[in-house]
């Protein structure tokens, strides 16, 4: 599971009521257009959580103590913490359909980006095994069962009817491709001033002290070989040459063979300030 938090995302704890069980899990969509940036960008899809947080703590008929649900889902499989574990939800309808199940929305809507990836359908799992853990029932529903709605979408509702299964492709504990070295803010703001080594300024702004250590060797290594390869040529090349002149071959043109160490010297130097 990859857990985004609350207070990575900047926010305080939940100011919502505390509930400690309910039937289950109900799930939700945007029911509005959602960017199809959301795909190739996860920031964006940081963006539009909290930008739903901040519209419900405006909508003042509404009276949201918080964010409405109690996780979202995005589709590179991310769980985002909203209200979080054992918090009533206010996205279900009414008091008594809020009492009954715990909410997570998925990042799709009603136009643009309406299929949810296997990533965020593994994810949407990821929350409904989490909050079952911690007092969930075992229904899950979609926001349309009980509530006159299109949410959850046809095809966020046609995977719920389902029984909401874990897409086979994607394993419940994906390995990571990298291993991560945990940095104090620091730290971080050290490294990229010096190095560059994070992915992106935005990303320590946002939070993230975590340096992708292997990926940056791997590069270094490549790096190094490259250097390597170009020496092993320019040796050969060279030793070809010398080899020639102390012969004192009759078809050689001396001034010739130098010229062309020469040449090969200035190359290797050449590669050798590109690939450092």
């Amino acid at each position: 599971m990859k857990l985004v938090t609350r207070s990575q995302l900047g926010w305080p704890a939940s100011a919502a009521p505390s509930q400690s069980s309910t039937k289950g899990v109900k799930v939700h969509y945007e029911g509005t257009a959602v960017s199809t940036k959301l795909l190739t960008d996860h920031d964006a899809c940081l963006d539009e959580w909290k930008n739903i947080r901040r519209s419900h703590l405006a909508n003042t008929a509404e009276n949201y103590s918080d964010v409405a649900y109690n996780y979202a889902a995005c589709p590179h499989g991310y769980l985002l913490e909203g209200r979080g574990l054992r918090r009533r939800t206010g996205a279900n309808g009414n008091q008594a359909l809020n009492q009954a199940h715990y909410a997570i929305l998925g990042l799709v809507g009603n136009s643009g980006l309406t299929e949810p990836p296997d990533l965020m359908l593994s994810a949407i799992r990821d929350g409904i095994d989490l909050m079952r853990k911690n007092g969930a029932g075992p229904e899950i529903k979609g926001h349309r069962d009980g509530y006159a709605t299109a949410c959850p979408g046809g095809p966020l509702y046609a995977w719920v009817q389902k029984g909401a299964p874990r897409p086979a492709a994607v394993p419940a504990n994906p390995p990571k491709e990298d291993p991560v070295m945990p940095l104090s803010k620091d730290d971080v703001s050290a490294i990229w001033k010096t190095d560059g080594i994070l992915a992106a300024p935005s990303t320590a702004a946002k939070g993230n002290t975590h340096w992708t250590a292997d990926s940056y060797v791997r590069d270094i290594h490549a790096r190094l070989r490259a250097v390597q390869g170009t020496l092993d040529a320019t040796n050969a090349t060279i030793r070809t040459m010398a080899e020639a002149l102390a012969a004192r071959d009759a078809a050689v043109d001396v001034d010739h063979l130098i010229e062309r160490i020469e040449s090969a010297l200035r190359g290797v130097t050449v590669r050798l300030e590109t690939e450092s």
